[in-house]
């Protein structure tokens, strides 16, 4: 069984970050978190149209497959050796 996607920020999560084209942040939000549990979206940077995508245990292989297919249809950059530095310190 999967976890409710109210529990997802309860555990320990997998972070990923990308980089879209602003437009296309809503519109990745919607895809991800309509796999309810699966993981969450978060905008880190607006500006640079950086996302954080915390995945959920469990779930890795699921989201490599939803990404791909999302990357057939919008610009996505993996910026999985970016390390964010949130502008708060948190």
């Amino acid at each position: 069984m999967r976890t409710p996607q109210s529990e997802l920020g309860k555990m320990d999560t997998q972070s990923r970050y990308f980089r879209l084209h602003r437009q296309d942040i809503a519109y990745f939000k919607f895809i991800i978190e309509s796999y309810e549990g699966m993981a969450v979206v978060r905008t880190q940077d607006p500006d640079e149209a950086i996302v954080e995508l915390m995945v959920a245990p469990g779930w890795e292989k699921d989201v490599d497959e939803v990404l791909k297919g999302l990357g057939k249809e919008i610009p996505i950059e993996n910026l999985s050796n970016f390390k964010f530095q949130n502008p708060n310190g948190k």
